[in-house]
């Protein structure tokens, strides 16, 4: 006997609901067995990440530590109302500052909800070397041990600010990498020379050529095999009102993309967009890009997650 249409969608739906709850169950599961590992915590990100959207953002210097401990909290508490089944398509990640992180990682572990399993907590830069007399500094390897499991590197105010080149963010990459980390590396041109020009194809491939300097020098110090987040910032986009153009994103990404030292990667890369994102612009975005990192936009809660909604469901 065949079943009436309206039945069979309501099981069908009903099916796929229990599938997607049982998908965040399992991986709440996992996520405690990671816990008691964070090298097993790593190895499984890496191993699920490939086809999978990421959102994230830095706190940069602007959160007291109590600021910090409630947007975590409130975060939590507001991606329970995101469907199941788009939190089994998206990372997401929060650098708070050094002294946030234990916090953060503490929270995020002491969470029930779901939600917290997607979330890695990270930091805003590290030292090179795992230890020695280095006043000031925090080793990736203490980062490690912390509970981070995302270590963003060059970022281009600190390349402003602080003198640092290619090189040394290569190897705080390879730092990154050799504790078990995925490193966020930051590129991006530094001038808009252009941009809005109609001969805009020369432009986009100015813009790749000073990528690829940065691109390859961290590539070659990474194994093939582990995974890396490029984040593709324009310099003269951060903290600007508007981002740059669609069309200019897309081509410079699509640029990095068929660089060797990307092509002949098997560990995972992916390629996310910064500089005054916000809503509504991944939906322009998707075909070329696998997410977003956010600017100060992004330190409401409420908007943060809005935009992580918009990422897991365009």
């Amino acid at each position: 006997m065949t079943r009436p249409i309206a039945e069979t969608r309501g099981a069908e739906s009903f099916f796929h609901q229990r599938i997607n709850a049982s998908t965040i169950i399992i991986r709440a599961k996992i996520t405690t067995l990671q816990r008691r590992s964070p090298y097993l915590a790593t190895i499984c990100a890496m191993a699920s990440s490939g086809s999978r959207r990421l959102i994230g953002l830095s706190t940069k210097m602007y959160f007291s530590l109590t600021r910090s401990r409630d947007f975590t909290s409130s975060l939590i508490s507001q991606l329970g109302s995101v469907p199941s089944d788009a939190l089994s398509r998206i990372d997401i990640f929060i650098l708070p500052d050094f002294i946030a992180l234990p916090t953060t990682v503490s929270q995020l572990r002491a969470s029930d909800s779901p939600a917290s399993t997607i979330i890695w907590p990270g930091a805003q830069d590290c030292h090179w070397e795992d230890q020695g007399a280095f006043t000031g500094q925090v080793s990736a390897s203490v980062l490690r041990e912390a509970g981070a499991r995302i270590v963003m590197v060059g970022h281009a105010e600190r390349r402003r600010l602080f003198g640092e080149d290619d090189i040394l963010v290569a190897k705080k990459a390879a730092a990154v990498t050799r504790n078990g980390m995925v490193p966020l590396v930051c590129i991006g041109e530094q001038t808009r020379a252009g941009e809005d020009s109609s001969d805009s194809g020369d432009v986009s491939a100015a813009a790749v050529r000073q990528c690829a300097v940065q691109v390859d020098t961290v590539l070659e110090t990474l194994p093939a095999t582990t995974e890396v987040i490029l984040a593709y910032e324009p310099v003269w986009a951060i903290g600007a009102t508007q981002p740059a153009g669609v069309e200019h994103i897309l081509s410079v990404v699509e640029g990095i993309r068929t660089l060797e030292s990307v092509r002949s990667r098997s560990g995972v890369t992916r390629i996310v967009y910064g500089g005054s994102a916000g809503p509504g612009l991944f939906a322009r975005l998707k075909s070329g890009l696998d997410g977003l990192f956010l600017a100060r936009f992004g330190h409401d809660p409420v908007q943060f997650v809005r935009t992580i909604r918009e990422v897991a469901e365009a």
